[in-house]
């Protein structure tokens, strides 16, 4: 900013300096040479009036006399302290007299000096003719080229008839007047433009500084330096209440924060040490839930129902204090991998077969395509099985009978997996929360499997913890798409994915490509194929 305001106040200052210059040097000239014209036609004017006089006073009637006079009368101008440079006398045309015209510099032609058109002006006017001329180097008192004046008038000689009187006059001096000015006024003007641009710099590094030091204490604290201030918070000039305001936003945001860290801090620990005090109590409910469960057949039919149910909600208790106590993990940067050289195959045939069951039962065709070469990667089977079993089974879930695809893939550095499925789909708000912890896309809607709302966010720090991405897609009425992508190796920093999040379309769903893995547990009514076991990439190596 600073820059700009100097860079701007230079560039406004060199266009009023440069106008004015402009104007000034104009002016000058004009009032220079006005004033030269108006000296050189009064001493004209009186060297005319002399050599009128003495051509009336002039008894001469001889051609030797004549020119005798015309010398004398060049002679007397040359020598009367004018400041003319040089005169000529030129007789008029068509007076056939036998006389050569003098000058008082004979090696400057009277035609280089006085045109035609002025000649032809000063024999029609009655008063001074003048005419603006270049005196030439070889002929100027300075060895340069000089502006100077020409002025022309007619004299009458009683006996002979008109002459043509000139004067050369220089304007060397105020050509050099005019240049000393605006070599003053460049000069001038450079300084001026130093001051404007050393002000300027001054001034707005007095209000540049301070707010500078607001942007710096700004991005820090975005950074997350909640104890950045702004120094020099004296005063009531603006900068100062801005610096003030500043400082005790920062602090009530470092408090409020504080605050808000504390609160998350115990109830992390809440909810860590309920999930381990109900582990007690949960496994002795169990084991009592178990004795009743196997003797249910000895027990009227409504006792046998309650116990059933109590072994069910007993198995969805235990997943969520299973879950809790996951995300305690997570939060408290407990959570390790146990990590192996697998083959993503394996881990997908195995999840596949867990989730069969629930897909026969929902009436959904499950397809899945494997690359023909091991996708293998260095991961924690555990985790990542958790995460696409939870994809898997929500897949099943929200397909409405749709089919479901599971497509693996691999390159040099990565490996992905896409589950996609042509359900309900997923809106936009939607898609910003369905990591959210506790979050469900329809609270309402039946589950067959129950389900904790930490599903997708334990898969989302599962994902995180293997330096992958766990990434959702989805359009209302379309169905909803979930990619894994995961790094073959530690280390591999990971720049795009092997599989396109999108999926194929619903029409393209309900195809199985040739090199597919036809399914598992298709709709009623079709044969029932069962996915062949991949071999392991160990198998594959021995």
């Amino acid at each position: 900013m600073q820059v700009r305001v100097v860079t701007s106040a230079l560039a406004l200052g060199v266009l009023v300096v440069v106008v004015l210059g402009v104007f000034l040097s104009f002016s000058i000239r004009d009032g220079l040479f006005e004033q030269r014209i108006d000296q050189i036609e009064g001493e004209n004017a009186a060297l005319v009036q002399e050599v009128q006089a003495d051509f009336s006073t002039s008894p001469a009637t001889s051609t030797g006399e004549l020119q005798a006079l015309l010398r004398d009368v060049i002679l007397k101008l040359s020598g009367a302290g004018s400041s003319a440079q040089d005169y000529f006398l030129r007789q008029v045309p068509g007076q056939g007299l036998p006389l050569a015209d003098p000058s008082s510099r004979q090696n400057l032609p009277v035609g280089d000096v006085v045109s035609p058109e002025l000649r032809e002006a000063t024999l029609t006017t009655d008063g001074q003719v003048l005419q603006s001329v270049l005196i030439p180097a070889e002929f100027s008192e300075t060895g340069q080229d000089e502006p100077g004046v020409v002025v022309g008038a007619t004299v009458d000689l009683a006996s002979s008839g008109s002459f043509e009187l000139y004067a050369l006059y220089s304007l060397a001096s105020q050509q050099e007047t005019l240049g000393f000015v605006q070599r003053t006024l460049a000069v001038g003007a450079l300084v001026i433009l130093a001051m404007i641009g050393l002000l300027t710099w001054t001034v707005t590094r007095q209000t540049v500084a301070p707010v500078r030091r607001a942007a710096t204490a700004a991005a820090r604290l975005g950074e997350g330096h909640l104890d950045v201030r702004i120094p020099g918070a004296r005063g009531e000039d603006e900068m100062a209440t801005l610096a003030r305001t500043f400082n005790e936003t920062a602090a009530n945001l470092e408090e409020q924060i504080a605050r808000m860290e504390e609160l998350s801090a115990a109830q992390r620990r809440f909810v860590s040490d309920v999930s381990h005090e109900l582990r007690t109590p949960l496994t002795t409910i169990r084991m009592a839930g178990e004795v009743i469960h196997e003797s249910r057949d000895e027990l009227d039919p409504a006792a046998r129902r309650s116990a059933e149910l109590l072994q069910t909600q007993l198995d969805r208790f235990e997943e969520l204090l299973t879950d809790l106590l996951e995300i305690s993990r997570f939060d408290a940067g407990a959570a390790v991998l146990d990590v192996e050289h697998r083959d993503l195959r394996d881990v997908v045939t195995a999840v596949v077969d867990t989730a069969a069951p629930l897909a026969e039962r929902k009436g959904v065709f499950l397809s899945v395509d494997m690359p023909p070469v091991p996708a293998a990667a260095d991961v924690d089977p555990r985790r990542v099985e958790r995460i696409l079993r939870n994809l898997v089974v929500n897949a099943i879930e929200h397909a409405e009978g749709d089919p479901v695809e599971i497509t693996v893939a691999a390159d040099d550095e990565a490996v992905a997996v896409v589950v996609r499925d042509h359900g309900v789909g997923l809106g936009p708000d939607e898609l910003n929360r369905v990591f959210d912890r506790f979050w469900r896309a329809d609270p309402a809607r039946a589950r067959t499997t129950g389900g904790t709302g930490l599903g997708l966010a334990i898969s989302h720090e599962d994902a995180r913890l293997h330096a992958g991405r766990l990434q959702a897609w989805g359009a209302p009425g379309q169905g909803a798409s979930f990619r894994l992508t995961l790094p073959r190796r530690a280390g591999i920093r990971l720049t795009g994915s092997p599989l396109p999040l999108e999926g194929p379309s619903r029409a393209e769903g309900r195809h199985v490509p040739t090199g597919q893995v036809p399914v598992v547990n298709p709709p009623t009514g079709a044969t029932p194929t069962t996915i062949p076991v991949l071999p392991s990439a160990e198998e594959e190596s021995r």
